[in-house]
């Protein structure tokens, strides 16, 4: 389903794009605008208008996490796994909420202009967004904190406009990226289901009052939180599997410690589950992180796996990158309907991205988990300093 999401949204995308140049090529491109709403979707691909076929792409992309939950529902209910199946069951009402609730309440109906784009910024967009996808599939961070710089500062493209692009890109890594690491069994499907009912809920109250806070304030907070957050981590820069870990009695009840197949060692490691609850709570923030500042917010998702639960980096960072294209779309459908998703910058990002990311889904297994933690610990930092910057207004 991942890799059958994914394809066909690609296709898609680029039959629109290719489509789009072609008239623009001919003279014969309809109006400069694009659909911000379902409707306008509809009717453009009635008439095969270019735009609402991009669009129409990227609404497949975004359809995509929802649809994972479905099956997941549906796997659960196969094990006959009656707690899992009420925990998904509510992680999709969340997201069904949030996309044909709140995104319809905040949304701005109508038509958006498009800008003007040449074909060779298109071009650059998606090769830088390659690198972001790489990373972000690496580390379990969406690539949206890169895209967000990328975008505004090389390409300068409006600051809404590089966060609907940025929800694009986490939700682009993860579709991407999670199809092999579910079927290398990396990715714990019981714990990414029970955090996500935090992170969906967080990311739905982030982006009801992210028109109420100060984007400042905001910024500043989340670079000290995670500076000082990663303190734990670079204490144990050179810990290959946490040691001494006792499961949380929530962890035995909620079927979270799990075994992954380690390609590199060519074994398969068991792990515990320590500190359940204060993993939920900093899930919660993360996804009111990810609503506010429409980013995956993957690095707090690691950092909570990974210092509070002391689950493998590997696990934490697959698991992270799972859980991420879910916590977008919970906000993704409310960007959507502002009109802050640009076909013609999102499908680039969207393109670069997913190859960027299934190129770094095929790395993660080779490599250690120290050598994971040597990536992940300077993309902190990275991500931690661009908040501060965009704090005081830098970026």
């Amino acid at each position: 389903m991942l890799r059958g999401g994914v394809l066909l949204s690609v296709a898609v995308i680029l039959g629109g794009v290719i489509e789009y140049y072609l008239l623009r090529l001919l003279g014969r491109l309809p109006l400069s605008t694009f659909p911000d709403t379902l409707a306008e979707v509809a009717s453009g691909l009635r008439g095969f208008e270019p735009m609402a076929v991009v669009t129409a792409g990227l609404l497949i992309l975004l359809a995509t996490p929802v649809l994972r939950v479905i099956v997941s529902i549906a796997a659960f209910a196969i094990e006959k796994d009656r707690t899992y199946v009420i925990i998904t069951a509510i992680v999709l009402a969340i997201l069904l909420f949030s996309i044909f609730g709140i995104g319809a309440y905040l949304g701005r109906p109508g038509l958006t202009d498009v800008p003007n784009s040449t074909f060779i910024s298109l071009v650059f967009i998606a090769l830088s967004s390659v690198l972001a996808g790489f990373i972000g599939a690496l580390a379990g961070l969406g690539g949206g904190v890169f895209i967000v710089p990328i975008l505004t500062l090389i390409f300068h493209v409006s600051f809404a406009t590089a966060i609907g692009a940025s929800i694009v890109s986490v939700i682009a890594t993860s579709s991407g990226a999670a199809a092999a690491y579910v079927r290398d069994r990396m990715t714990n499907l019981r714990v990414g289901m029970f955090l996500e009912i935090a992170t969906t809920a967080g990311a739905v109250c982030g982006a009801l009052v992210s028109s109420m806070l100060n984007d400042t304030v905001l910024f500043f907070v989340f670079g000290i939180v995670l500076l000082i957050s990663a303190i734990p981590l670079v204490a144990r820069l050179g810990e290959e599997l946490p040691r001494g870990v006792q499961n949380h009695k929530w962890a035995a009840w909620l079927k979270l410690p799990g075994t992954y197949s380690d390609r590199r060692t060519h074994q398969d490691i068991p792990y515990h589950v320590a500190h359940v609850r204060i993993g939920f709570g900093m899930m919660y923030v993360a996804g009111l992180i990810s609503g506010l500042l429409g980013i995956g917010s993957g690095t707090f998702k690691v950092l909570a796996m990974d210092t509070a639960m002391r689950l493998p980096m590997k696990v934490s960072t697959t698991t992270s990158n799972f859980m991420i294209g879910v916590t977008a779309a919970a906000s993704a459908g409310i960007f959507f309907q502002r009109g802050d998703i640009d076909p013609m910058i999102a499908a680039p990002v969207a393109l670069g991205v997913l190859s960027g990311s299934m190129l770094g889904a095929q790395t993660i297994n080779r490599m250690s988990n120290v050598h994971l933690k040597k990536v992940f610990v300077p993309m902190i930092l990275l991500v931690a300093i661009s908040m501060l910057a965009r704090g005081f207004g830098w970026l």
